[in-house]
């Protein structure tokens, strides 16, 4: 028995060598950048030091975790960061849907096209050339935003000292630079529905409204439940990238801006203890995981074609 199992894996890998071959370079880059770093896993448990390594560091078990929770910042930042994420998912995932079924109403034409490349155009730039540009128009005095107030007679907004107008200009950003594409996708997905139903929805008399969603949004369903599933697994994730370039080190914002991987950064800069930042990133890791075994289970339950596994 287990020579013909041999035998017939044997044959296989012969039969789709090629197939294999081009599995290699994922495979490998897999191996490299995503399970041999876990081994730096252990450092969240130990008094690290570099000179003598991971396995010539003093261990000393939770201590890291309760530096971290014993503090009243944890609470804070980790509030911002999943309040963040719920808001960019929502906002996000509403925005795109709506583009994509905006410009699949319009059908195929020379400004479709043109607005399908002015949107994915924030997507590829990055979030430093955004945050010089942020400077220009939120600058107190100079700046494009309160120079218009003060035109029209207006208060101004000091926004690098007020946290509070802050959420909703993340928000705003993160919409404008990340939905283009997200639209992209679900219009892949609205093309792939076969158009006999939306001709046989309009012999019956259906509008173009019902048609969105009768037919449409139905069948874009287990699109969004897929692309859910994927955002959960970083729904801790802080957007360094993002937030640090639009508000770097200003205190006076900590309290609506600060979040886990701002916390890391700035902890991993001035403490220098890499101890206590991975212990933080895996607490981070483990809630992300976490979440997205109990949204598949949710999402399995409700539909099985959703659910990621």
């Amino acid at each position: 028995m287990s020579r013909k199992i041999k035998s017939a894996g044997l044959r296989d890998l012969i039969y789709n060598r090629y197939l294999y071959a081009l599995a290699v370079p994922a495979v490998l880059f897999s191996i490299i950048f995503a399970y041999l770093p876990m081994i730096g896993v252990s450092i969240a448990f130990m008094d690290f030091n570099p000179l003598k390594g991971i396995f010539g560091s003093e261990w000393i078990g939770l201590d890291n975790f309760r530096f971290f929770f014993r503090g009243q910042a944890w609470i804070q930042i980790t509030l911002n960061t999943v309040l963040y994420n719920i808001s960019f998912i929502v906002t996000g995932t509403l925005m795109s849907l709506t583009l994509a079924i905006m410009l699949t109403e319009l059908g195929r034409n020379w400004l479709v096209r043109t607005m399908q490349s002015l949107m994915i155009l924030p997507n590829f730039i990055s979030w430093p050339i955004i945050g010089l540009f942020s400077v220009a128009f939120f600058t107190a005095d100079t700046g494009v935003i309160n120079s218009l107030l003060v035109k029209l007679g207006w208060e101004t907004i000091a926004f690098y000292t007020d946290p509070e107008v802050w959420p909703p200009i993340l928000v705003l950003m993160n919409l404008w630079k990340t939905a283009g594409f997200g639209a992209i996708v679900y219009m892949a997905a609205i093309v792939g529905i076969d158009k006999e139903l939306y001709e046989a929805a309009r012999i019956d008399g259906a509008s173009r409204l019902s048609c969105i969603f009768r037919i449409t949004l139905p069948l874009l369903r287990s699109t969004v439940v897929l692309l859910f599933l994927l955002s959960m697994g970083n729904i801790f994730g802080g957007n360094l990238d993002m937030i640090y370039s639009l508000v770097g080190d200003n205190t006076f914002l900590f309290r609506t801006t600060d979040t886990i991987d701002t916390y890391v950064f700035r902890a991993l800069r001035t403490s220098g203890s890499m101890g206590m930042t991975q212990a933080i990133a895996l607490y981070q890791s483990v809630v992300g995981f976490v979440l997205v075994i109990v949204a598949n289970k949710v999402a399995s339950r409700l539909d099985k074609d959703s659910a990621l596994f």
